[in-house]
């Protein structure tokens, strides 16, 4: 695994299907956020193609890195996308560039009713002033395994 990267994975006792169903929704992504930081996904649809994006009003309080900033909004890309596999999005501002870190969410199944979770962040492909400016990774990774274990209590109580 480069260094650029880090990942928590956790075995859930549910179908990669009805996990998918999940974390293809940005909605979704807002419930089982273990980072405190996604308030809302306004107008959120779930993920079904490359390319497609979607909006997160957030909150930078819990992890306080920038000085001054708290409320603001992102527009993230759909990277990768495979039903039931693999959803991957990268990062940017409203109708301005990405910062080309990805979070992504990847799934295989054991049997059908086990699945292999894992939740990454991977700022390999930023670039040298955003890694130059920035803390990286943006997330821990004790907050990543956060939003690990709320997606498997989700899926487990429905």
């Amino acid at each position: 695994m480069s260094i650029d990267r880090h990942a928590a994975t956790r075995r859930i006792s549910a179908s990669a299907g009805a996990i998918y169903k999940i974390v293809s929704d940005p909605k979704g992504h807002v419930a089982i956020d273990g980072s405190g930081m996604l308030d809302a996904a306004p107008d959120a649809r779930p993920l079904t193609e490359v390319g497609q994006t979607f909006d997160m009003e957030m909150d930078r309080t819990p992890i306080g890195d920038i000085p001054g900033l708290v409320k603001y909004s992102v527009r993230n890309i759909v990277t990768q996308l495979v039903p039931d596999r693999l959803v991957e999005w990268t990062v940017g501002i409203p109708d301005g560039p990405t910062v080309d870190h990805l979070y992504g969410w990847q799934l295989e199944p054991v049997n059908d009713h086990q699945t292999d979770v894992t939740n990454y962040c991977d700022w390999t492909n930023i670039s040298d002033e955003f890694r130059a400016n920035h803390s990286w990774p943006i997330i821990p990774l004790g907050m990543l395994e956060e939003s690990v274990v709320k997606l498997e209590r989700l899926v487990l109580d429905r």
